[in-house]
């Protein structure tokens, strides 16, 4: 008894050092991932997705999403349905990304095809902002040019940092899913931040002061431009511009009429198109102080940052559980399980959460956390896939193209959603038919599992592309290819 007596305080002590070691390897394992990120792909890749994902369009996108709806409820007063028409013609930028995706590859100025373009992007953004913020009677046709001219200096950033994430991903196939989840991250963790204080600016500053704070993450972007390391290229002949940008059309066009390829592409439209954008008829039934839970603005912004939340663990889900599922059977449950939580909707509307003793704020957090995760497992799988429809030598113009697909299907869903609250006369203060469009967006949702068809059934590490696709025969300027990070994409990866 006396040795069992002797020996327990030893085993307690070990077994706190392995509790305590466990908590520190739990701490390490994100510093270790980033480390190993920036040694595979250089440091400069990695501080670019960070800016652009974590600050300028997470951090960013989150206090101008917050900023813009109560800008539109309360500054210039627009009805719901015509909130939604209008993101989506502030959206439009982000369509014509295989533009800025072409000028990025073929067209270089002062010899650098990457720091004017994160440059221009950011100085375009300062300026919109200012003028949003400043001006306190603008015109809503004005207001929408300045939003929209801020959304094309993220969608430019944006485009950029698309094409690096493109060729490294098939360069350094076994990473691509880790480069996807890196943008996730940085994506969720800046939206989280960003909600989270949200809704406390827009009350203490209005609408138009959140717009003067978005000039910083626009700044941080022009310091992409400056830090960002790429060799400057010598002797560039304009000469070749109209030639590139006919080549890179005819590889495009070929890689677009294959099979492997169009049919993902048509899926990836329908399943985004089908999938209704309600979201600013639920918004205003959020703040409706008859109808609705007449939810302040600090506790919108709560909500929101909250239920970021569950779109980090869907990033955190995908990258440590299901990325190597095939695309196939992952995009088949992540769809149905997204159709089906919409459901929860109903619940909120009807207000049957209330006779269950559950809490409007409670409840809501609940419902826009799901929807976020579900979404962003959804969308994970087909970043990767579109990453692996890119044939080398045109990554950064056709990953564009594949996105500027999706954002189609965004702006489909987006006009359709308004359409549907228009034609159901869902208004400021009327919310009667919600319940209804509710239902008509859930079942669409659905509608994508007898497109699956159109997936093929490969998974992270297959190559999808056929062997004449792989490689583009656009090339310009070939001598500078010894670094991958942040040099121009249209370089072959052959010619390292």
């Amino acid at each position: 008894m006396e040795e069992e007596n002797q020996e327990d305080p030893c085993s307690e002590s070990m077994e706190e050092d392995e509790s305590k070691r466990g908590v520190w390897d739990c701490f390490c394992i994100p510093i270790n991932w980033f480390s190993m990120l920036s040694r595979e792909m250089h440091w400069s890749f990695v501080f670019g997705v960070v800016v652009v994902y974590g600050i300028s369009q997470g951090l960013g996108g989150a206090l101008a999403e917050v900023g813009t709806k109560y800008y539109m409820k309360d500054v210039q007063k627009v009805q719901p349905s015509e909130a939604q028409i209008y993101k989506g013609i502030t959206s439009i930028p982000w369509i014509v990304k295989p533009l800025w995706g072409l000028l990025t590859d073929v067209l270089p100025f002062f010899g650098y095809r990457r720091r004017p373009y994160f440059i221009f992007a950011g100085f375009i953004g300062v300026i919109a902002m200012l003028l949003l913020s400043l001006h306190e009677n603008l015109h809503l046709v004005l207001a929408l040019l300045a939003l929209t001219a801020g959304s094309a200096g993220g969608a430019i950033a944006d485009v950029t940092i698309d094409a690096c994430v493109a060729q490294n991903s098939i360069s350094q196939p076994s990473l691509a899913a880790d480069m996807q989840s890196l943008c996730a991250f940085s994506l969720s963790v800046g939206s989280l931040i960003g909600y989270f204080i949200s809704g406390i600016f827009v009350h203490f500053l209005g609408p138009m002061g959140v717009f003067g704070l978005m000039t910083i993450p626009a700044g941080l972007v022009i310091s992409v431009g400056f830090l960002l390391y790429e060799p400057r290229m010598h002797n560039t002949s304009y000469t070749q511009v109209k030639q590139n940008f006919i080549d890179a059309g005819k590889a495009m066009w070929t890689t677009l009429r294959s099979e492997d390829v169009w049919g993902p592409c048509l899926y990836m439209y329908l399943s985004l198109a089908l999938s209704l954008d309600i979201r600013e008829g639920m918004f205003y039934w959020y703040t409706d102080s008859k109808g609705g839970p007449s939810f302040s603005q600090e506790s919108v912004g709560f909500i929101f940052s909250i239920s970021s939340v569950g779109a980090l663990l869907g990033a955190i889900l995908y990258q440590y559980a299901l990325k190597d599922y095939a695309f196939r059977n992952l995009l088949f449950w992540t769809q149905l399980i997204y159709g089906l939580s919409g459901m929860l909707d109903l619940i909120l509307v009807s207000r049957l959460n209330l006779k269950f003793g559950i809490p409007d704020y409670f409840f809501v957090v609940i419902v826009e956390s799901i929807a976020k995760m579900t979404n962003r497992l959804k969308w994970m799988p087909m970043l990767v896939l579109s990453s692996k429809l890119c044939p080398s030598g045109i990554e950064g113009t056709f990953f564009a193209l594949l996105m500027s697909i999706d954002n189609v299907g965004l702006l489909s869903a987006s006009w359709g959603g308004g359409f549907v609250l228009h034609m159901l006369r869902i208004t400021r203060t009327k919310f009667d038919n919600i319940w209804l469009a509710i239902l008509i967006r859930n079942i669409l949702r659905i509608a994508p599992l007898w497109l699956l068809f159109l997936v093929p059934r490969a998974d992270r590490s297959s190559s999808i592309l056929p062997c004449k696709s792989m490689n583009s025969e656009v090339a310009i300027d070939p001598s500078d290819t010894k670094n991958v990070e942040l040099v121009s994409l249209v370089h072959s990866v052959d010619g390292k």
